[in-house]
């Protein structure tokens, strides 16, 4: 199964061609326009199944399935977390998919960003004892913890591995939160201000047969969106 995960900056039916060379699966897209701007057929090859959410047409998040997979929405979703989407994934494998994109929150500052994707994992923490795969843009790194939120980075991912799950960056590249030496994000597209902000974490019994995990590359991504995308395939 491959995965694929990309915070595409908007506008992903113009910039889909180079992504879907590499015959994903699931996509789980960050800051994608709706089906209606998407234009399946014309300016995006129809995907088998299709998810979004959002309230802004032209930015949102979009869960494509390239295969047999199919999706549907949680019923335990909760729109207080505005991208934090659970939902069942159905085909050749079952599992729980959470798509983020974790966002400011104007009406609770504490719990913006990874505050708010720790705050969605307390509420949906019976989903969490099934196999479940969360990724995505999670705007968040170690290095912030100092600031102010509710459940910081660290207390985010001590709670995921306390319920049997790992981050497949650093598990298969040996490197610690906070100290990784490659970048899912460049801030204003420069190269020189690189931080890693998107991750795959996934309950430990969907990898027991193995896994996959590569970055896209500045140079070959940069031009398209300030985040590179992150691939994932598991046996």
């Amino acid at each position: 199964m491959k995965i694929i995960t990309w915070n595409c900056q908007m506008a992903f039916r113009k910039k889909n061609t180079k992504l879907l060379n590499f015959q994903p699966d699931i996509l789980v897209i960050p800051e994608c326009e709706n089906g209606d701007k998407l234009q399946f057929g014309q300016m995006t090859p129809k995907p088998n199944d299709f998810f979004w959410y959002g309230d802004n047409p032209h930015k949102g998040i979009g869960v494509f399935s390239y295969s047999n997979y199919k999706f549907k929405l949680s019923p335990l979703f909760n729109p207080a977390f505005r991208y934090v989407i659970p939902l069942e994934v159905s085909g050749a494998k079952e599992f729980n998919l959470f798509a983020i994109w974790a966002m400011p929150n104007k009406e609770n500052h504490k719990q913006r960003y990874i505050g708010q994707v720790w705050s969605a994992l307390q509420f949906y923490k019976e989903l969490l004892v099934k196999d479940t795969v969360i990724i995505g843009d999670f705007n968040g790194n170690q290095i912030w913890d100092h600031q102010s939120y509710t459940g910081n980075f660290t207390e985010t991912f001590q709670f995921l591995e306390e319920h049997n799950y790992t981050s497949l960056y650093h598990s298969a590249n040996k490197e610690q939160y906070g100290k990784e030496t490659l970048a899912t994000f460049y801030l204003y597209r420069n190269e020189e201000k690189p931080y890693h902000l998107d991750y795959c974490v996934v309950h430990k019994n969907i990898i027991q047969s193995g896994f996959k995990i590569s970055l896209g590359t500045y140079d070959e991504w940069l031009r398209m969106s300030d985040h590179v995308p992150i691939f994932v395939e598991i046996e």
